[in-house]
Protein backbone atom coordinates (compact mmCIF):
# COMPACT_ATOMS: atom_id res chain seq x y z
CA UNK A 1 0.00 0.00 0.00
CA UNK A 2 1.30 3.63 -0.54
CA UNK A 3 2.36 5.86 2.30
CA UNK A 4 -0.63 7.73 3.77
CA UNK A 5 1.48 10.81 2.79
CA UNK A 6 1.95 9.78 -0.51
CA UNK A 7 -1.14 11.90 -2.17
CA UNK A 8 -0.52 15.33 0.07
CA UNK A 9 3.44 14.80 -1.05
CA UNK A 10 2.63 14.69 -4.98
CA UNK A 11 -1.03 17.53 -4.50
CA UNK A 12 -0.44 20.46 -6.50
CA UNK A 13 -0.48 23.01 -4.36
CA UNK A 14 -1.35 27.09 -4.66
CA UNK A 15 1.68 27.58 -2.80
CA UNK A 16 4.72 28.98 -3.30
CA UNK A 17 6.10 29.30 -0.05
CA UNK A 18 3.75 28.72 2.59
CA UNK A 19 5.73 30.10 5.45
CA UNK A 20 6.13 33.56 3.97
CA UNK A 21 2.09 34.05 4.44
CA UNK A 22 2.35 32.96 8.10
CA UNK A 23 2.03 35.54 11.43
CA UNK A 24 5.81 34.14 12.24
CA UNK A 25 7.74 35.62 8.88
CA UNK A 26 9.62 39.25 9.32
CA UNK A 27 9.33 40.40 5.64
CA UNK A 28 12.72 42.26 4.86
CA UNK A 29 10.66 45.49 3.98
CA UNK A 30 7.88 46.82 6.30
CA UNK A 31 5.78 48.66 4.95
CA UNK A 32 4.44 52.50 6.49
CA UNK A 33 6.75 52.06 9.50
CA UNK A 34 9.50 54.21 7.79
CA UNK A 35 9.24 56.60 10.65
CA UNK A 36 9.15 54.10 13.92
CA UNK A 37 12.26 53.01 12.03
CA UNK A 38 13.97 55.54 11.33
CA UNK A 39 13.15 56.80 15.29
CA UNK A 40 14.23 53.65 17.18
CA UNK A 41 17.25 53.69 14.95
CA UNK A 42 18.05 57.26 15.91
CA UNK A 43 18.00 56.29 19.85
CA UNK A 44 19.89 53.05 19.16
CA UNK A 45 22.66 54.83 17.24
CA UNK A 46 24.31 56.37 20.73
CA UNK A 47 25.44 52.45 21.01
CA UNK A 48 27.60 52.63 18.14
CA UNK A 49 29.35 55.77 19.87
CA UNK A 50 29.71 53.71 23.31
CA UNK A 51 27.29 55.38 25.16
CA UNK A 52 23.80 53.96 26.52
CA UNK A 53 21.15 54.18 24.09
CA UNK A 54 17.53 55.70 26.10
CA UNK A 55 15.34 52.62 27.13
CA UNK A 56 12.22 52.51 24.96
CA UNK A 57 8.55 51.42 25.37
CA UNK A 58 6.62 50.05 22.51
CA UNK A 59 3.29 49.74 22.04
CA UNK A 60 0.17 49.36 20.53
CA UNK A 61 -2.40 46.81 19.27
CA UNK A 62 -1.46 43.43 18.47
CA UNK A 63 -0.61 43.24 14.43
CA UNK A 64 0.86 46.52 14.20
CA UNK A 65 4.56 46.31 13.19
CA UNK A 66 6.17 46.54 16.69
CA UNK A 67 8.16 43.30 17.30
CA UNK A 68 9.32 43.46 13.47
CA UNK A 69 10.04 47.03 13.15
CA UNK A 70 12.39 46.53 16.50
CA UNK A 71 13.90 43.39 15.25
CA UNK A 72 14.14 44.41 11.73
CA UNK A 73 16.17 47.49 13.34
CA UNK A 74 18.26 45.32 16.01
CA UNK A 75 19.13 43.29 13.19
CA UNK A 76 20.63 45.77 11.10
CA UNK A 77 22.50 47.35 14.61
CA UNK A 78 24.24 44.05 15.63
CA UNK A 79 25.58 43.60 11.44
CA UNK A 80 26.70 47.59 11.27
CA UNK A 81 28.82 46.68 14.91
CA UNK A 82 29.67 43.39 14.11
CA UNK A 83 31.59 44.43 10.69
CA UNK A 84 32.61 47.75 12.20
CA UNK A 85 34.07 45.71 15.34
CA UNK A 86 32.03 47.71 17.76
CA UNK A 87 31.28 45.97 21.17
CA UNK A 88 26.99 45.93 21.00
CA UNK A 89 25.27 42.65 21.21
CA UNK A 90 21.36 42.43 21.45
CA UNK A 91 19.27 39.83 23.14
CA UNK A 92 15.63 39.12 22.90
CA UNK A 93 13.33 37.55 25.08
CA UNK A 94 9.63 36.97 24.61
CA UNK A 95 8.10 37.28 28.12
CA UNK A 96 5.39 34.99 27.54
CA UNK A 97 7.69 32.08 27.59
CA UNK A 98 10.16 33.87 30.02
CA UNK A 99 7.77 35.56 32.87
CA UNK A 100 9.85 36.19 35.49
CA UNK A 101 12.54 38.51 36.63
CA UNK A 102 14.72 35.33 37.34
CA UNK A 103 13.39 33.37 34.21
CA UNK A 104 14.59 37.15 31.80
CA UNK A 105 18.10 36.91 33.10
CA UNK A 106 18.38 33.33 32.91
CA UNK A 107 18.05 33.53 29.20
CA UNK A 108 20.09 36.85 28.99
CA UNK A 109 23.02 35.28 31.05
CA UNK A 110 22.44 31.71 28.41
CA UNK A 111 22.73 33.75 25.43
CA UNK A 112 26.00 35.94 26.66
CA UNK A 113 27.38 33.23 28.08
CA UNK A 114 26.57 30.14 25.96
CA UNK A 115 28.95 27.78 27.64
CA UNK A 116 27.88 28.78 31.55
CA UNK A 117 25.18 27.11 33.31
CA UNK A 118 23.08 29.19 35.51
CA UNK A 119 20.41 26.73 36.62
CA UNK A 120 20.58 26.90 40.37
CA UNK A 121 22.01 29.99 41.40
CA UNK A 122 20.17 32.74 42.57
CA UNK A 123 18.71 35.71 40.79
CA UNK A 124 21.19 38.28 42.32
CA UNK A 125 24.14 36.03 40.94
CA UNK A 126 23.14 36.15 37.32
CA UNK A 127 22.51 39.79 37.60
CA UNK A 128 26.09 40.49 38.38
CA UNK A 129 27.25 38.24 35.57
CA UNK A 130 25.47 40.29 33.46
CA UNK A 131 26.22 43.81 34.35
CA UNK A 132 29.81 42.28 34.78
CA UNK A 133 29.67 41.55 30.86
CA UNK A 134 28.65 44.75 29.73
CA UNK A 135 31.90 46.35 32.60
CA UNK A 136 33.86 45.13 29.95
CA UNK A 137 33.19 48.03 27.46
CA UNK A 138 30.21 46.34 25.82
CA UNK A 139 26.80 48.05 25.22
CA UNK A 140 24.10 45.62 25.60
CA UNK A 141 20.38 45.80 24.12
CA UNK A 142 17.68 43.85 25.60
CA UNK A 143 14.41 43.65 23.94
CA UNK A 144 11.52 42.59 26.18
CA UNK A 145 8.95 41.48 23.89
CA UNK A 146 5.30 41.42 25.91
CA UNK A 147 6.77 42.54 28.83
CA UNK A 148 4.00 43.07 30.64
CA UNK A 149 3.85 39.06 30.98
CA UNK A 150 6.92 39.63 33.37
CA UNK A 151 5.16 39.29 36.89
CA UNK A 152 8.04 40.77 39.42
CA UNK A 153 8.90 43.58 36.50
CA UNK A 154 9.35 46.44 39.09
CA UNK A 155 12.06 44.65 40.29
CA UNK A 156 13.51 43.45 36.86
CA UNK A 157 13.29 47.21 35.48
CA UNK A 158 14.60 48.82 38.28
CA UNK A 159 17.54 46.31 38.72
CA UNK A 160 18.62 46.43 35.28
CA UNK A 161 18.29 50.47 34.42
CA UNK A 162 19.98 51.05 38.22
CA UNK A 163 22.97 49.12 36.62
CA UNK A 164 23.99 51.70 34.82
CA UNK A 165 24.91 53.65 37.48
CA UNK A 166 27.89 51.20 38.34
CA UNK A 167 29.27 51.03 35.30
CA UNK A 168 32.37 53.10 34.26
CA UNK A 169 31.99 51.27 30.70
CA UNK A 170 29.84 50.01 28.74
CA UNK A 171 25.35 50.22 29.17
CA UNK A 172 22.21 48.36 29.46
CA UNK A 173 19.32 49.45 27.39
CA UNK A 174 16.19 47.71 27.22
CA UNK A 175 13.29 47.90 24.94
CA UNK A 176 9.96 47.17 26.23
CA UNK A 177 7.26 45.77 23.55
CA UNK A 178 3.64 45.75 24.91
CA UNK A 179 0.46 45.18 22.90
CA UNK A 180 -1.70 46.65 25.92
CA UNK A 181 -2.34 50.38 25.85
CA UNK A 182 -2.65 50.73 29.68
CA UNK A 183 -0.26 48.70 30.94
CA UNK A 184 2.08 51.39 31.67
CA UNK A 185 -0.62 53.08 34.13
CA UNK A 186 0.24 49.66 36.22
CA UNK A 187 3.94 50.04 36.57
CA UNK A 188 6.19 51.60 40.02
CA UNK A 189 6.49 55.64 39.20
CA UNK A 190 9.98 55.23 39.58
CA UNK A 191 9.85 51.90 36.78
CA UNK A 192 7.93 53.90 34.53
CA UNK A 193 10.49 57.00 34.70
CA UNK A 194 13.15 54.61 33.83
CA UNK A 195 11.51 52.10 31.32
CA UNK A 196 9.45 54.90 29.37
CA UNK A 197 12.57 57.13 28.42
CA UNK A 198 11.46 56.89 24.78
CA UNK A 199 7.78 56.10 23.64
CA UNK A 200 6.56 55.15 20.44
CA UNK A 201 3.12 54.36 19.88
CA UNK A 202 2.34 52.24 16.70
CA UNK A 203 -1.18 52.29 15.42
CA UNK A 204 -3.52 50.47 13.26
CA UNK A 205 -3.25 49.97 9.21
CA UNK A 206 -5.89 51.13 7.40
CA UNK A 207 -7.55 49.14 4.56
CA UNK A 208 -5.81 50.81 1.85
CA UNK A 209 -2.04 50.07 4.03
CA UNK A 210 -3.67 46.15 4.69
CA UNK A 211 -4.26 45.79 1.08
CA UNK A 212 -0.24 46.70 -0.06
CA UNK A 213 0.80 44.55 2.83
CA UNK A 214 -1.12 41.81 1.16
CA UNK A 215 -0.01 42.01 -2.15
CA UNK A 216 3.29 41.81 -1.13
CA UNK A 217 3.14 38.87 1.20
CA UNK A 218 1.00 36.83 -2.12
CA UNK A 219 3.88 38.14 -4.79
CA UNK A 220 6.22 36.19 -2.87
CA UNK A 221 3.80 33.12 -1.01
CA UNK A 222 1.76 32.18 -3.84
CA UNK A 223 2.67 30.83 -6.93
CA UNK A 224 1.77 33.48 -10.18
CA UNK A 225 -1.72 34.56 -10.77
CA UNK A 226 -3.11 32.31 -7.88
CA UNK A 227 -4.91 35.28 -5.76
CA UNK A 228 -7.58 36.85 -6.76
CA UNK A 229 -7.40 40.58 -6.19
CA UNK A 230 -11.11 40.38 -4.73
CA UNK A 231 -9.83 38.13 -2.08
CA UNK A 232 -7.00 40.98 -1.23
CA UNK A 233 -9.46 43.33 -0.62
CA UNK A 234 -11.97 41.65 1.38
CA UNK A 235 -9.05 40.38 4.09
CA UNK A 236 -7.73 43.91 4.28
CA UNK A 237 -11.30 45.01 4.24
CA UNK A 238 -12.13 42.50 7.48
CA UNK A 239 -8.94 43.09 9.24
CA UNK A 240 -9.16 47.23 8.49
CA UNK A 241 -13.01 46.69 10.22
CA UNK A 242 -11.95 44.78 12.94
CA UNK A 243 -8.97 45.70 14.58
CA UNK A 244 -6.72 47.35 11.53
CA UNK A 245 -4.13 43.91 12.44
CA UNK A 246 -1.63 43.08 9.65
CA UNK A 247 -1.63 39.85 11.18
CA UNK A 248 -5.24 39.54 11.09
CA UNK A 249 -5.41 40.06 7.15
CA UNK A 250 -2.01 37.85 6.43
CA UNK A 251 -3.92 35.13 8.28
CA UNK A 252 -7.07 35.38 6.55
CA UNK A 253 -4.99 35.05 3.76
CA UNK A 254 -3.50 32.13 4.13
CA UNK A 255 -6.62 30.22 5.83
CA UNK A 256 -8.48 30.97 2.57
CA UNK A 257 -5.30 29.97 0.35
CA UNK A 258 -5.83 26.17 2.46
CA UNK A 259 -9.22 25.96 1.80
CA UNK A 260 -8.93 26.57 -1.67
CA UNK A 261 -5.74 24.56 -1.43
CA UNK A 262 -8.10 21.60 -0.36
CA UNK A 263 -10.92 21.38 -2.75
CA UNK A 264 -7.81 21.70 -5.34
CA UNK A 265 -9.10 25.16 -6.62
CA UNK A 266 -6.60 27.07 -9.03
CA UNK A 267 -7.64 30.71 -7.43
CA UNK A 268 -7.97 31.94 -3.75
CA UNK A 269 -11.02 34.20 -4.25
CA UNK A 270 -13.50 36.72 -1.47
CA UNK A 271 -15.51 33.61 -1.36
CA UNK A 272 -12.45 31.65 0.48
CA UNK A 273 -11.78 34.51 2.38
CA UNK A 274 -14.91 35.14 3.66
CA UNK A 275 -15.36 31.24 5.02
CA UNK A 276 -11.87 31.72 6.40
CA UNK A 277 -13.27 34.61 8.70
CA UNK A 278 -14.51 32.36 11.20
CA UNK A 279 -11.60 30.17 11.89
CA UNK A 280 -8.63 33.42 11.80
CA UNK A 281 -11.54 34.84 14.62
CA UNK A 282 -11.15 32.11 16.89
CA UNK A 283 -7.27 31.92 16.44
CA UNK A 284 -6.97 35.42 17.44
CA UNK A 285 -9.36 35.41 19.99
CA UNK A 286 -7.48 32.25 21.48
CA UNK A 287 -3.94 33.66 20.98
CA UNK A 288 -5.77 37.13 22.70
CA UNK A 289 -6.34 35.17 25.83
CA UNK A 290 -3.20 33.30 25.68
CA UNK A 291 -1.42 36.86 26.02
CA UNK A 292 -3.31 38.57 29.22
CA UNK A 293 -1.63 39.23 32.41
CA UNK A 294 -2.00 36.01 35.15
CA UNK A 295 -4.53 38.22 36.88
CA UNK A 296 -6.37 39.22 33.66
CA UNK A 297 -7.35 35.75 32.99
CA UNK A 298 -8.33 35.10 36.03
CA UNK A 299 -11.06 37.26 36.19
CA UNK A 300 -11.54 36.11 32.60
CA UNK A 301 -12.03 32.76 33.90
CA UNK A 302 -14.02 34.06 36.79
CA UNK A 303 -16.47 35.08 34.13
CA UNK A 304 -16.75 32.31 31.55
CA UNK A 305 -16.90 29.69 34.92
CA UNK A 306 -19.90 31.77 36.16
CA UNK A 307 -21.97 32.02 32.57
CA UNK A 308 -21.89 28.50 32.75
CA UNK A 309 -23.02 27.62 36.27
CA UNK A 310 -25.41 30.49 36.59
CA UNK A 311 -29.44 30.19 35.35
CA UNK A 312 -30.47 32.53 33.18
CA UNK A 313 -31.24 36.14 34.87
CA UNK A 314 -34.68 37.13 35.33
CA UNK A 315 -35.56 40.78 35.04
CA UNK A 316 -38.69 42.30 37.07
CA UNK A 317 -40.54 42.07 34.17
CA UNK A 318 -40.54 38.39 34.30
CA UNK A 319 -38.37 37.95 30.95
CA UNK A 320 -34.95 36.06 31.31
CA UNK A 321 -31.78 36.47 29.79
CA UNK A 322 -28.81 34.13 29.26
CA UNK A 323 -24.72 35.05 30.54
CA UNK A 324 -25.66 38.14 32.17
CA UNK A 325 -23.74 38.74 35.13
CA UNK A 326 -22.86 41.27 38.02
CA UNK A 327 -20.23 43.18 37.89
CA UNK A 328 -20.10 42.38 41.91
CA UNK A 329 -20.30 38.92 41.27
CA UNK A 330 -17.98 38.07 38.83
CA UNK A 331 -15.29 40.21 41.49
CA UNK A 332 -16.05 37.76 44.60
CA UNK A 333 -15.98 34.85 42.22
CA UNK A 334 -12.20 35.89 41.17
CA UNK A 335 -11.30 36.47 44.13
CA UNK A 336 -12.16 33.06 45.37
CA UNK A 337 -10.72 31.26 42.63
CA UNK A 338 -7.48 33.36 43.26
CA UNK A 339 -7.27 32.75 46.71
CA UNK A 340 -7.51 29.03 46.13
CA UNK A 341 -4.50 29.30 43.77
CA UNK A 342 -2.79 31.02 46.17
CA UNK A 343 -2.16 34.62 43.76
CA UNK A 344 -2.10 37.78 45.00
CA UNK A 345 -5.52 39.25 44.79
CA UNK A 346 -5.88 42.51 42.95
CA UNK A 347 -7.81 45.86 44.59
CA UNK A 348 -11.35 46.54 43.43
CA UNK A 349 -9.92 49.60 41.84
CA UNK A 350 -7.88 47.33 39.35
CA UNK A 351 -10.66 44.67 38.40
CA UNK A 352 -12.54 47.53 37.27
CA UNK A 353 -9.45 48.53 35.62
CA UNK A 354 -9.11 45.08 33.92
CA UNK A 355 -12.55 44.98 32.91
CA UNK A 356 -11.89 47.98 30.88
CA UNK A 357 -9.18 46.51 29.36
CA UNK A 358 -11.29 43.09 28.11
CA UNK A 359 -13.88 44.85 26.94
CA UNK A 360 -11.92 47.56 24.84
CA UNK A 361 -10.09 43.75 23.31
CA UNK A 362 -13.91 42.90 22.59
CA UNK A 363 -13.71 39.73 24.65
CA UNK A 364 -16.37 41.31 27.00
CA UNK A 365 -19.46 43.35 26.94
CA UNK A 366 -20.61 45.71 29.62
CA UNK A 367 -23.87 47.74 29.96
CA UNK A 368 -25.16 49.66 32.84
CA UNK A 369 -28.47 48.18 34.28
CA UNK A 370 -31.57 49.87 33.10
CA UNK A 371 -35.08 49.08 32.89
CA UNK A 372 -36.41 45.76 33.80
CA UNK A 373 -33.32 45.19 37.14
CA UNK A 374 -33.30 46.16 40.53
CA UNK A 375 -31.17 48.48 41.54
CA UNK A 376 -28.18 50.11 39.64
CA UNK A 377 -25.08 48.15 38.65
CA UNK A 378 -22.59 47.18 35.37
CA UNK A 379 -23.96 44.10 33.71
CA UNK A 380 -21.12 42.04 31.86
CA UNK A 381 -21.91 39.42 28.86
CA UNK A 382 -19.10 37.31 27.89
CA UNK A 383 -18.12 37.70 23.55
CA UNK A 384 -17.17 34.19 23.20
CA UNK A 385 -18.07 30.60 24.06
CA UNK A 386 -17.94 30.05 27.91
CA UNK A 387 -16.51 26.72 27.41
CA UNK A 388 -14.56 27.07 25.12
CA UNK A 389 -12.41 30.75 27.41
CA UNK A 390 -13.29 27.95 30.43
CA UNK A 391 -10.78 25.32 28.79
CA UNK A 392 -8.17 27.73 27.08
CA UNK A 393 -7.50 29.73 30.53
CA UNK A 394 -7.39 26.39 32.30
CA UNK A 395 -4.47 24.94 29.86
CA UNK A 396 -2.48 28.06 30.43
CA UNK A 397 -2.94 27.68 33.82
CA UNK A 398 -1.37 24.46 34.00
CA UNK A 399 1.25 25.37 31.65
Amino acid sequence: MDNIFEKEFTRDTIFLDRNLITPHYTPKVLPFRDAHIKQVTGILANTLKGQKADNIFIYGKTGTGKTSVTKHVMEQLLNFASGKNIPVLGNYVNCRNHNSKYRVLIKIAKDIYPEENFLGFSAAFVYEKIVDFARKGKQLVFVLDEIDKVKDLDELIYGLTRSNDELQTGGISIIGISNNLMFKDRLDPRTKSSLCEQELVFPPYNASELTEILQQRSTIAFKPGTVDVSAINVAAAIAAQESGDARTAVMLLLRAGEIADTKDSKIVNDVDVKKAKKIVEEEIIFNMVSTLPEQQQLVLYAIAKLSLEKKPMQKITGETEEGILFSGEIYDEYCKISKGLKETTISARWYRQYINELEMYGLIYSTTSGKGFKGQTRLIKLGFEAHKIKNLIERELAG
